[in-house]
């Protein structure tokens, strides 16, 4: 009997905002799988570890955060066939992804390949950062009829994004962190925004002043900017 894949959403980076089906599939599974950087860091794995057993079998799988389609692809099939070895030998395996599976989230492409082979491969929901971060920063993210729009910063789309009507959420903004704030400022919208970095992890750090920015934010960067009332 072949075994099952488990997509896990860890949260943000705060341990405790683990769900409960989370941590019972880690104390369950036979192998616990995550995604490596390349330099080293394994931050999914290291935000659950405080729930797995030092019998589970860990993999490390090379997930290169670029825009070169071939790289991505080749690393995606390979922890597909890597993961499809050991359901082909009835082991449940968990993978780990920061935030919430669905989320813009690596995982989902090896997800997708697994599922595709005909293997059972299911997703569990975890807290997304932009959750964790509106709470963090003690505001709603929407509210009555406001639309919310999610918006990757770092696909050259913010000001297309920033156009829309609603609060919005601008995910990953590190690098580009200046220039969407230049953006909010043309829009007159640098007042209702606020940035968020590494929420639930150390070094979190929140500035609702933009202009306190004199370099750009790290990767785990998000900004929030509410809807501003007529």
């Amino acid at each position: 009997m072949k075994g099952i894949l488990y997509g896990v959403g860890v949260g943000p980076g705060d341990p405790e905002l683990l769900t409960a089906k989370a941590i019972r599939l880690l104390r369950e599974c036979d192998a616990v799988a995550a995604p490596k950087s390349a330099d080293g860091r394994q931050t999914a794995l290291d935000i659950a570890s405080p729930y797995i057993g030092q019998d589970k079998s860990i993999l490390l799988f090379d997930m290169p955060m670029t825009h070169d389609r071939q790289a991505r692809n080749a690393s995606h099939n390979a922890a597909a066939d890597a993961l499809c070895a050991l359901l082909d030998e009835g082991k449940t395996v968990v993978f780990l992804t920061l935030g919430d599976p669905t989320v813009y989230s690596t995982y989902w492409y090896v997800h997708k390949r697994v599922a595709a082979r005909g293997y059972a491969a299911e997703l569990v929901p975890g807290v997304p950062s932009f959750c964790a971060a509106a709470a963090a920063m003690g505001r709603a993210l929407c509210e009555d009829g406001e639309m919310l729009h999610i918006i990757p910063a770092t696909h050259g789309r913010a000001e297309e994004g920033l156009a829309l009507s609603g609060s919005k959420v601008l995910m990953k903004t590190g690098k580009s962190v200046l220039e969407v704030r230049e953006l909010l400022r043309q829009r007159g919208e640098l007042g209702s925004a606020a940035l968020i970095e590494r929420v639930g992890m150390d070094g979190q750090r929140l500035i609702e002043d933009l202009d306190a920015l004199e370099q750009p934010s790290g990767y785990f960067s998000i900004i929030l900017v509410k809807e501003q009332s007529e």
